[in-house]
């Protein structure tokens, strides 16, 4: 479906609900990703080989309720992605829409690990925020992950730790650290041996999940697709 995008690009950068995502995060079970939400994905904003107006087609034809773009450390994509989906919504409005939520996936420091951070629902133009919207991961201070999560909630936003079995040190050690620091969440739902179909890894998402309620954190899940198809990773 070809959709003509307006010419004045609107601003979406206004306070997202994260109140209302949280109690999306609160319903995530294994089945939930891919056919129905999906808060990691990528695209040519970053890493990933779709457009953002592809990626949209793709969802709507999925059937997505609720997702995230989560490019490395930009939001264009979003920008991109929300105003096809207002054009498609404009043409098909006796069809449900799907939630677009704003997301990134930001790199940090934790236990002298680097880990991904995925950020959500914040507001993009909120000054705490822009240091990890230049398309490259800040340095010093701002690289730490106690800085991120701060950064994330000063925007409004929601902060969950990405893929935690795929670092060096330990997710038994990071997921507590992390805790520790505020996060908010735990990407538990993750295919770690990029599995076709896909699917969450039974024995990573079993300990992230428990690790996760031990420390009251909120579950999410995505494909983090960086390939044609958002229904694999790759």
């Amino acid at each position: 479906m070809a959709v003509h995008l307006a010419n004045n690009v609107a601003s979406y950068d206004a306070p997202q609900d994260a109140t209302a995502l949280k109690r999306v995060f609160k319903t995530i079970t294994a089945g939930s990703c891919p056919k129905y939400f999906n808060f990691h994905m990528h695209t040519v904003c970053s890493d990933g080989k779709l457009t953002p107006e592809q990626l949209m087609e793709q969802a709507v034809q999925i059937g997505l309720r609720g997702l995230a773009i989560t490019d490395h450390h930009s939001i264009q994509g979003f920008h991109r992605a929300q105003q096809w989906l207002d054009c498609w919504q404009q043409s098909n409005r006796t069809q449900s829409t799907p939630q677009l939520w704003t997301g990134v996936e930001i790199n940090a420091d934790l236990l002298n690990d680097r880990v991904h951070i995925l950020g959500y629902a914040f507001a993009g133009n909120h000054s705490a925020i822009q240091p990890y919207l230049q398309q490259e991961a800040a340095t010093g201070p701002a690289y730490q992950a106690a800085q991120v999560i701060s950064a994330i909630h000063q925007a409004g936003g929601i902060a969950v730790l990405a893929h935690p079995a795929r670092y060096r040190r330990s997710h038994n050690d990071l997921i507590p650290a992390a805790a520790a620091l505020g996060i908010d969440g735990v990407e538990t739902y993750y295919a770690y041996s990029n599995p076709r179909p896909w699917r969450p890894s039974p024995k990573q998402t079993q300990e992230v999940w428990s690790l996760g309620n031990r420390y009251s954190l909120l579950h999410t899940c995505g494909t983090d697709t960086h390939g044609p198809n958002l229904l694999e990773r790759l």
